[in-house]
């Protein structure tokens, strides 16, 4: 019963946040401030001196792991379904490129000097697409927020898909490659939308509902669920049909917001080891992993834009790397697949979870509000 009560005070935590949050703050900012800050002081503050509970008898529960297994499906399958919406143009893969690319080769750079000798190349890997990836759903509510042009909303948008793309599909590829097997099942099932293409099935949900009970059922066998998302969503815009959530809007933000991220945040950062976080050696780790992916993703991403548009003010490069440099639930996402799958430790973990909530925090302490009257006037202008 203890055990329960920590997981309803925690879901309470996140909620409570959310409400007074309102819409002045972006969900996922809140859930990022409960899961570094409020979780950690629960654990230590609470369940190990008064509940006698430690954070593995806190993650052993038989329901934890099925309720996060299932949320974590749930969640991957929703993100991945950006992919249908990929539109290609010239100026989206010339800002994709560079912003993709520099993180990468510093986020390999970084996992080389930062991660013990024992870890495998696909954890540098990992690593280096954790520091390209910008989070979708996140950077279009920041953008909706503050009145982006709908133009230039679209062109970051895509950027961020495309690079969000390159990012699951190497990394699922990488994976897979070394158990090449376990790629067969995943890419027959992918194939399903073919197979109803034919039966002349449209609407869109004989497509989604078998879409998210086909995540749940390869997650929970240990199959690759990524490589089999991204195939799928493939399928899907080779015939043209809409991805459809199988719930209206409106209930599955709660479902998300009230209880799968949080579930996944929550798991995560008990994975971390508090007591031993206070050595020099993993203060380094952390302040590497908290400085590094910003400067490369922001860097790359300048020099993409100024690709893509050389004759864009400075302040307009500088605002929209920012923007594409917002992380959030994409990157919670990728980044507790790599700790499932034990490709980094709880040191690196807890090191890119602040560095999450530091990059989707800066665009509006660097002033949110500056940015839609010089952008519009540039589009308008254009």
């Amino acid at each position: 019963m203890s055990v329960l009560g920590f997981w309803l005070l925690a879901l309470a935590l996140y909620a409570l946040v959310g409400i007074l949050g309102g819409r002045r703050l972006i969900p996922i900012v809140g859930q990022l401030l409960v899961a570094s800050l409020a979780i950690p002081a629960l654990l230590l503050g609470w369940a190990e001196p008064y509940l006698q509970l430690t954070a593995d008898d806190l993650l052993a529960p038989a329901w934890v792991e099925l309720a996060y297994g299932l949320s974590f499906a749930l969640l991957l399958g929703y993100i991945l379904s950006d992919v249908i919406d990929l539109q290609l143009s010239p100026a989206c893969l010339k800002i994709a490129l560079p912003s993709f690319l520099i993180p990468l080769l510093a986020g390999l750079a970084c996992a080389l000097w930062v991660l013990p000798g024992d870890y495998s190349w696909l954890s540098a890997v990992g690593i280096g697409l954790l520091f390209s990836i910008t989070a979708i759903p996140v950077l279009y509510l920041f953008l909706q927020s503050i009145g982006y042009p709908p133009a230039a909303t679209k062109r970051l948008l895509h950027a961020a898909i495309l690079m969000d793309f390159m990012c699951w599909s190497l990394f699922g590829l990488a994976q897979g490659s070394s158990h090449p097997i376990s790629l067969l099942w995943p890419l027959l099932a992918a194939a399903l939308p073919l197979a109803l293409n034919l039966l002349r099935l449209r609407h869109p949900l004989f497509y989604s509902l078998p879409f998210f009970a086909l995540m749940v059922l390869l997650h929970n066998l240990k199959l690759n669920a990524l490589v089999f998302g991204i195939a799928y969503m493939l399928c899907l815009a080779a015939i043209r049909v809409p991805f459809q959530l199988p719930l209206p809007q409106r209930q599955w933000k709660l479902l998300m917001n009230g209880l799968a991220v949080p579930l996944i945040l929550t798991c995560g950062v008990l994975r971390v080891d508090f007591h031993g976080i206070g050595a020099a050696d993993s203060w380094f780790a952390v302040g590497v992993l908290l400085v590094a992916p910003v400067l490369s993703k922001v860097l790359g991403s300048w020099l993409g834009l100024h690709w893509a548009e050389p004759g864009a003010s400075a302040r307009i490069k500088w605002q929209e790397s920012l923007l594409l440099n917002i992380r959030g639930l994409t990157e919670i996402v990728f980044l507790n697949l790599l700790l499932q799958l034990q490709l980094i430790d709880a040191i690196v973990y807890f090191g890119l979870l602040l560095m999450s909530l530091f990059s989707t925090l800066l665009p509006a302490v660097m002033g949110r509000h500056a940015y839609p009257s010089e952008a519009k006037s540039r589009y308008e202008i254009s």
